[in-house]
């Protein structure tokens, strides 16, 4: 009998060690997509700017690779087709996910952070071909079918901060 209850024990303490886990790391993506404090962005500028937003996902559709015969990810098209393509990696070298957002890097450089209403607090990380201006961005969603979801939104109101 007490076999038996050791044993049960020994699954309740694995099964919540996971699920602890699994908060944990839920718990830290909400940190990434959260709201900076005024302390992170103090002194920077702030300003509300007209905007046309879409979404976009990791996806062969969304940024343009392809698989060649050996099954590896490769460019699809453009001066680069053919060379090798790090699937969900930015243009700033981190990895793709919730509140990565493309901007044109000549107005909005990396790490300018952003306030978009229906999707949240997100980050300057990549780039995108037909991402140019100052009224036009992306933003990363974890799939393709959430991206087409989100759709082309115009005229949206963002909020931005940029360094000085």
């Amino acid at each position: 009998m007490f076999e038996r209850i050791l044993a049960f024990a020994q699954r309740v303490l694995a099964v919540m060690s996971i699920v602890a886990v699994v908060a944990l790391f839920a718990f830290l993506e909400g940190c990434r997509t959260s709201r900076p404090s005024e302390r992170d962005v103090r002194g920077w500028r702030r300003s509300v700017v007209s905007m046309e937003v879409t979404g976009y996902d990791s996806g062969p559709r969304s940024c343009n690779w392809k698989r060649n015969w050996f099954g590896r990810p490769v460019i699809a098209s453009g001066p680069n087709k053919g060379k090798p393509k790090a699937v969900g990696i930015t243009a700033s070298g981190s990895r793709a996910k919730r509140g990565t957002i493309a901007a044109d890097k000549r107005i909005y450089p990396f790490g300018t952070v952003m306030y978009v209403p229906g999707y949240g607090w997100g980050t300057v990380e990549d780039t995108g071909g037909a991402i140019k201006g100052p009224a036009r961005i992306d933003l990363w969603f974890s799939s393709e079918r959430e991206a087409l979801k989100w759709g082309r939104r115009r005229n949206v109101s963002v909020t931005v901060w940029t360094k000085p």
